[in-house]
């Protein structure tokens, strides 16, 4: 959850978002630069305090089919429907970069790829929280410039998932730009933790009052809020344990949603054929086994969620207790999204499908009209600009791939365009040695589980091209294995993503989303190279040649 805040008044900064391309889907040139030009100001004023309040959930389940009828029916988060989405905008089309933990997390923070801020996976040697990530990348993360505009910044929560490792800082490393610091230690955990607070380690055991993490989140985000200093503007994001595993429900919830169990859409139990080969591997229909395992996991999913509901309702009751709330920019989002049944994987993310890329975002604030659907695509890595474009930053001087969406909701403060494809990119993880509880199917695995069903592999490495604007919803992926695997989807016709068209589809198409591929993964910070591709053909496999892993068949689940 993000506020953002701001005493005294801001001269706002107009920005125009200029995207030069062809208006057919396949040009021959793919010229493509998202340049935010700086040459449009306005003279009025924002006559408020623009606070950044972000609440940033692991894992949250929103798929795209489901959407009307989980989270704004029927679904766990009813505080948080009327009090953020009813009073402000609602995107229906957020997505996620990368389908997993950190180095979404690294996306969110920096407004980068993945292939630009290097943080590949949810280990050290993958770049999350290393030394090479807190020497680089979070030096220029978008605290930091936050809190040379006098922002009180607070962090609570889960941070990174090696963040507290000793052999990178330990708790003592406390990243730059926030003011007070009190992040979890390692990955999620609701009770028998160790927090750094402020660099200096606290434990918690397993009380109820004292250690539930959700709880003590908002508890210190309260206290905050009342000791802030009245004369600064304030920006608080806070990174609860739920939905993630190990769903540990408060007490007084662990009986809720008896009746719940996971939905069955259009690809819940189908089998992956014609997808890349760990698609191909699970039991199709899975065993009652399976099933039951991912029905229990959905429901204290719901479970946990409860809390974080309680957690939105506290923390709006308090900013308009300290006359904040009509100050304030309220963000709720995910870093991934997570499936449960859907191509009979029994739950996960780090898959190319809609069920891991989408993900929630509500926003409400000043500017912002209530009850807004809003339709455009906006990604994880477009959080970051927009955060700073609230706070006055001039983003045209800094490395973003992202964009600020502010002009999407709240057009009364910002010109702007939105883009009509974006990359999604994802490195597979793997164990050397086979998993002893599945020992048949080889090196290269990990967390196969329930029933020996993998859902991740060294070579399950991919980079796709998803296309959505008023007359697209395409999406173009690419493998780094054996195979040179293609995947292509006509989501207007097959929004489960059941049939890989890719043998039905002209080849000239095909080449052409190839090379509009190889120059998004080959981009630096916004701009796509504007030269015409010289080499006829697919090159296949081409962008992943600075991959530091050996890309090998297996899989990984976590």
């Amino acid at each position: 959850m993000l506020l953002l805040s701001n005493k005294q008044s801001h001269n706002v900064r107009q920005t125009e978002f200029h995207i030069n391309s062809r208006s057919q889907y396949f040009p021959d040139n793919l010229s493509v630069c998202w340049n935010r030009r700086a040459s449009v100001w306005s003279e009025s004023r924002l006559h408020i305090r623009p606070v950044l309040f972000l609440l940033l959930f692991p894992v949250l389940f929103l798929f795209l089919f489901l959407f009307l009828f989980l989270f704004l029916f029927q679904t766990p988060m009813k505080k948080t429907k009327a009090l953020i989405g009813d009073l402000g905008a609602t995107f229906v089309n957020s997505f996620t970069v990368t389908p997993l933990c950190c180095p979404s997390r690294s996306s969110i923070l920096t407004g980068q790829y993945p292939h630009n801020h290097e943080v590949r996976n949810n280990s050290l040697s993958g770049n999350c929280s290393s030394s090479l990530w807190q020497k680089g990348p979070e030096t220029a993360a978008f605290p930091v410039y936050l809190n040379k505009l006098k922002y009180q910044t607070f962090f609570a929560g889960k941070y990174l998932n090696q963040y507290g490792k000793k052999e990178v800082g330990d708790v003592g490393h406390v990243p730059p730009g926030w003011d007070q610091w009190h992040a979890l230690v390692g990955n999620s955990q609701y009770y028998n933790y160790s927090l750094s607070v402020n660099g200096k380690e606290e434990k918690h055991g397993d009380r109820y009052e004292d250690d539930y993490l959700t709880d003590l989140i908002l508890n210190r985000s309260l206290v905050f809020l009342d000791n802030r200093s009245p004369q600064h503007p304030f920006f608080l994001m806070l990174s609860p344990p739920a939905p993630h595993s190990p769903w540990t429900a408060a007490p007084q919830y662990q009986k809720q949603f008896d009746d719940v169990k996971a939905p069955r859409d259009g690809s819940f139990n189908k089998a992956g054929k014609d997808k890349h080969w760990l698609l191909r591997q699970p039991v199709s229909p899975m065993p009652n086994s399976s099933v039951s395992f991912l029905d229990d996991a959905y429901r204290r999913r719901w479970q946990t969620l409860l809390s974080v509901d309680d957690m939105v309702e506290a923390l709006v009751k308090k900013l308009d207790a300290i006359k904040e709330l009509n100050n304030t920019y309220v963000f709720y989002t995910s870093d991934n999204g997570y499936h449960t049944g859907q191509f009979s994987l029994p739950i996960d993310k780090r898959q190319l499908y809609e069920f891991d890329i989408r993900t929630p975002l509500l926003v409400r604030g000043p500017g912002i009209k209530a009850n807004q659907t809003l339709q455009a695509p906006v990604l994880n890595i477009d959080l970051a600009p927009t955060f700073l474009d609230i706070a006055g930053t001039n983003l045209s001087a800094l490395n973003l791939d992202g964009q600020s969406f502010l002009s999407q909701m709240a057009p009364s403060l910002r010109n702007g365009t939105a883009r009509p494809f974006f990359l999604i990119e994802y490195t597979g993880e793997g164990h050397p040695t086979p998993d002893p509880s599945c020992p048949k199917l080889g090196p290269g695995l990990s967390q196969c589980f329930p029933d020996c069903v993998c859902e991740d592999a060294f070579n399950n490495t991919y980079a796709c091209v998803r296309t959505l604007d008023a007359t697209h919803n395409l999406q173009y992926c690419e493998f780094a294995d054996s195979e040179s695997f293609v995947e292509v989807y006509d989501l207007a016709a097959d929004p489960h993503q059941l049939e890989n068209i890719v043998k039905k589809v002209d080849p000239a198409v095909l080449q052409a989303m190839n090379q509009r591929l190889i120059k998004l993964q080959s981009s630096r910070y916004r701009c796509v190279l504007t030269s015409r591709d010289s080499t006829p053909g697919a090159v296949i496999g081409r962008r992943f040649a600075s991959f530091p892993y050996e890309l090998k068949i297996g899989f990984f689940f976590f």
